[in-house]
């Protein structure tokens, strides 16, 4: 994929920071569905891990300016959990080649989940602690493994299935020429 084209994917995935939580808010499912995750890891996964770094740090940013969410004391655990997925999505993307497109895709993005969110526990750690307050390990599970289960379970669903989708119609280029090509699925089906 060029340059040019990595860029307007990166542009188009940090306007959708914008625009997803808007809509999970209105229906009372933003903070279980971490909506805004979902771009960003996809721009990694797509682009690379510096589009995907720029974009966890562009996407939040822009949010808060436009919409107001998150607030600033969020934006300031948002954004380092925000540019780690980005980044460990793209990086671990380039990485991991098992011939298969779909284990790829997995194996980048469970890892990049992971550390994104052991990257905001961090900070917010910091936080906690510059502030006097008591910080845990069980807090930090509480907040970023249980209450975001939801949202990970998500990524883990439709991310792998746009990336498959938009590789199959031919948006984004073949990780493995002839492998996800109609006649080849038709062969497999066969």
């Amino acid at each position: 994929m060029s340059s040019v084209k990595k860029i307007c994917v990166c542009a188009l995935c940090a306007a959708l920071c914008c625009v997803l939580p808007l809509a999970f808010h209105a229906v009372g499912l933003g903070t279980a569905l971490s909506p805004m995750h979902l771009p960003v890891l996809l721009c990694g996964l797509v682009c690379g891990w510096p589009y995907g770094a720029l974009c966890g740090l562009v996407g939040p940013v822009l949010s808060s300016v436009v919409s107001g969410m998150p607030g600033a004391p969020q934006l300031l655990t948002m954004v380092p959990e925000l540019m780690v997925y980005g980044l460990a999505a793209g990086a671990l993307m380039a990485r991991v080649r098992t011939g298969r497109h779909l284990a790829d895709l997995s194996l980048s993005l469970v890892p990049a989940m992971v550390l994104g969110r052991v990257a905001g526990g961090c900070v917010q750690a910091l936080v906690y602690l510059s502030r006097a307050e008591g910080y845990s390990l069980a807090l930090w599970a509480g907040s970023y493994v249980v209450g975001t289960l939801p949202g990970a379970v998500v990524q883990l669903i439709v991310l792998p299935a746009l990336v498959l989708v938009l590789t199959r119609a031919r948006l984004l280029p073949a990780r493995y020429p002839g492998q996800d090509t109609p006649a080849a699925l038709r062969e497999k089906q066969a």
